[in-house]
């Protein structure tokens, strides 16, 4: 009963975006109405959420009528269980765990990527005396238990023709760094490249650090803004909306990196400022695709790809319907349909 007012305001932010998505501009005429819409995270506020939480320090979604709730999860699991139940509108989540909950029969699809690229690294630091995959013979690799982590380590270890019975992988949980850090295993696999990979550097520990696509695992989108598939049609103004906020916010944190540091911060004050600094400069760049596709591009050939990587790995039995499982359709710039 809304969708005509939504509609017209949806053309409105979209042209503001094709002009300059970073500018803010001042609204004119009467607010629209705020609706509620939340979002679940897929962790705390972290440099990887930076384009979110500038697009509210800046007001853009105020200003498409959208009162935004970001909500953080007990459990990096749940936002997407959450969406596909009909208690939050939009969830980030992960491309595998897309994929994995399709398989499953849960009604998600993915409506925009919000990190473009592998985040995922293979870490260790210096007393470890790890500085290639080569070095993991003998070795403790902690990884944070999920399937799909088990299988990067299998396809890097047999790329770099490491036997997988010379390497021993332990379940450190979410305690990546404290693990590696502690002694208990000499590398991890699971931490991030822009987060942990920044503060083991600030902390002085010279880390070896490579991203998992760097190492064989193909290429694929870590972070995606996903949405209730049997729902879409009703919802997808206040989604079109939400997205070309964010694009908005992604484009404002790239032409002020400081301020838009600022903002993440001030939504986690346990956040420290030298780290997180450094760590928004390096993942603002992974908010873009390659070229000129638009923000939040999802390719459905990287898509494919990844996909069939998970089915000869065993955490798929068939290829999935990548059609089915995202699409490019309320991105900015998409056009009104």
């Amino acid at each position: 009963m809304r969708r005509g007012a939504a509609a017209a305001a949806a053309l409105a932010v979209l042209l503001l975006v094709a002009a300059g998505c970073g500018e803010k501009s001042e609204p004119t005429g009467q607010a629209p109405a705020k609706r509620s819409l939340d979002l679940v995270l897929d962790w705390f506020p972290n440099p990887d959420h930076v384009a979110i939480y500038e697009a509210r320090a800046k007001g853009f979604f105020s200003q498409v009528g959208l009162d935004v709730k970001p909500q953080v999860p007990s459990d990096p699991a749940a936002p997407i269980k959450q969406v596909a139940a009909g208690r939050a509108k939009v969830a980030i989540s992960y491309e595998p765990e897309v994929l994995l909950a399709r398989q499953q029969g849960l009604p998600v699809v993915a409506v925009g990527a919000l990190v473009q690229r592998p985040l995922t690294s293979l870490i260790a630091t210096r007393k470890s005396h790890v500085t290639s995959v080569r070095d993991l013979r003998g070795k403790r690799v902690g990884t944070a238990g999920i399937p799909y982590q088990s299988a990067y380590l299998k396809t890097i270890l047999r790329r770099a023709s490491v036997p997988e019975s010379s390497v021993k992988e332990t379940n450190v949980g979410a305690s990546l760094l404290p693990a590696m850090l502690a002694g208990k295993v000499d590398a991890t696999l699971g931490g991030f490249w822009n987060v942990e990979g920044v503060q083991l550097r600030e902390r002085g520990a010279k880390p070896w650090v490579e991203p998992v696509d760097r190492l064989g695992v193909p290429s694929y989108d870590e972070l995606v803004f996903v949405a209730n598939s049997d729902k879409l049609s009703g919802e997808r103004d206040d989604l079109r909306l939400f997205l070309s906020a964010v694009a908005r916010g992604a484009n404002a944190a790239r032409q002020d990196p400081a301020g838009a540091t600022r903002a993440l911060r001030d939504a986690n004050r346990d956040l420290k400022a030298k780290e997180t600094a450094a760590s928004v400069r390096l993942t603002i760049p992974t908010l873009f695709p390659k070229g000129s596709l638009p923000w939040g591009h999802l390719d459905p050939v990287a898509w494919r790809n990844y996909g069939g990587w998970m089915v000869s790995n065993g955490l798929l039995k068939d290829l999935p319907d990548i059609g089915g499982a995202i699409t490019n359709d309320l991105l900015p710039g998409q056009g009104i349909g």
